[in-house]
């Protein structure tokens, strides 16, 4: 377990005073020139193809478990680390980063509020300078058992949208959701999947903080949304859907992610899809 206590959600003013902290890793999944510029002091840099496996009709889903492993190596992680995430686009590569670690069984996880926006918004310490740090004794492990919570693959989310036993929440844009814009063979949405798009949760007069939670959450059950029930989310490349799985978690909901996502779905001729306008 790590030493340091933090929530899934942590305010830039409170990772300050753990800067340096030998068990803390700060991952940036900023553009690569946001970083060479400025970052977080102590920040590693990840590019976010290290977090997906392409195939062609799927763009992303989670990489097979040498995949995972070279993740877990070059972050460079024990079981004793605790890894805060940031990005410069509102948490969505950094929430994806979250998932694929808690895909593997690993917890100690924090998504920075407002990323680097919010860091220089606080008027807070930058580095240009690429850190290093010495080898890691013991490297996490995977716990294989640990996906099937918080991941579901094409055939159970297919047979569960049949029996109509899932709630589906699609968090790309309203275009994409009725099929005015194309991004697979074929668009519109899951059936019975209800929109809310992903940087409505966001403040952007706020440095691209989350809103308050009682906010998103009181927009969802206006949608229709049980947050006592179980719920799947999806966008096109499990990209935009890292933040919602983030968001689903800090509400306490049941939430996994489908990581085939509307690349697979729209992509595949044998897959229901609903096209039309959104519900008044």
């Amino acid at each position: 377990m790590s030493t340091l206590d933090f929530g899934l959600l942590i305010e830039a003013e409170d990772l300050v005073p753990h800067l340096g902290n030998d068990k803390l890793r700060i991952v940036d999944l900023s553009r690569t020139s946001v970083y060479e510029q400025l970052h977080i002091p102590h920040a590693i840099h990840l590019k976010p193809k290290l977090l997906v496996r392409q195939e062609e009709q799927a763009m992303g889903l989670l990489p097979e478990a040498e995949g995972l492993q070279a993740l877990i190596e070059f972050l460079n992680i024990s079981p004793e680390h605790h890894v805060v995430a940031y990005d410069d686009e509102g948490g969505a590569w950094a929430g994806r980063l979250i998932w694929n670690l808690h895909c593997i069984g690993f917890e100690n996880t924090s998504l920075l509020n407002g990323g680097i926006h919010a860091w220089l918004g606080a008027g807070l310490p930058t580095s240009a300078e690429v850190p290093q740090f010495e080898p890691v004794e013991q490297f996490v492990t995977i716990q294989s058992n640990a996906q099937k919570d918080v991941q579901i693959d094409y055939a159970e989310l297919k047979q569960s949208v049949e029996n109509q036993s899932i709630q589906v929440w699609d968090c790309r844009t309203e275009d994409e959701y009725t099929g005015l814009r194309l991004a697979a063979r074929r668009g519109g949405h899951i059936p019975s999947a209800r929109h809310f798009e992903w940087s409505t949760a966001l403040n952007r007069e706020n440095h691209l903080k989350l809103h308050p939670l009682s906010r998103t959450q009181q927009r969802l059950e206006q949608l229709g949304f049980q947050l006592n029930e179980p719920v799947v989310v999806y966008c096109q490349s499990h990209h935009r859907s890292g933040l919602a799985y983030i968001l689903g978690r800090l509400l306490g909901w049941n939430i996994r992610a489908y990581d085939g996502a509307w690349s697979e779905w729209g992509n595949r001729l044998d897959s229901p899809i609903a096209t039309g306008e959104l519900p008044s």
